[in-house]
């Protein structure tokens, strides 16, 4: 007996970013088509300010212009969500989905703030705003890096 599935809006999204490719052996085979980003878009820390000495709970608020944020799971075209990225040496692959660990939260159901616990030290702190799939914007929006130095 076959058994048919029907995925559609962000459910259809989700599997496809989720499903490895079968063409593995070609590199195009496993990117994601990028959203366009709007002109003027961008993502910026509210809190903390680049610089600041805080505890190890940090109290971080992401402010975002030019572009809606919405829940991942709406999967509406034009919209998108934060993801922190803690201590990142550089931004992720751009045509895959942002990984989701400790140095990558997600935000996916359009938080604009959270408390995250950090270790003793300085840290750096970027925002990168993504779409329902958590695939970066083209070009990416991403703030400017801060360093916060955690006592």
């Amino acid at each position: 007996m076959q058994r048919r599935i029907i995925l559609s809006g962000a459910a259809l999204m989700l599997a496809v970013a989720l499903v490895p490719s079968t063409r593995a052996a070609d590199p195009a085979a496993s990117t994601l088509a990028r959203e366009p980003a709007p002109k003027g878009a961008r993502v910026f820390f509210v809190e903390p300010k680049d610089g600041a000495t805080v505890g190890r709970d940090v109290e971080v608020r992401f402010g975002v212009e030019g572009i809606a944020i919405a829940p991942a799971a709406e999967g509406k075209p034009g919209t998108g969500h934060h993801h922190l990225l803690i201590d990142g040496k550089a931004l992720p692959p751009p045509e895959a989905p942002i990984p989701n660990d400790a140095t990558h939260k997600h935000y996916g159901k359009g938080q604009t703030g959270d408390t995250i616990q950090l270790e003793p030290g300085t840290h750096t702190l970027q925002l990168d705003f993504a779409d329902a799939r958590h695939v970066q914007f083209d070009p990416p929006i991403v703030s400017p890096k801060i360093t916060v130095h955690v006592k």
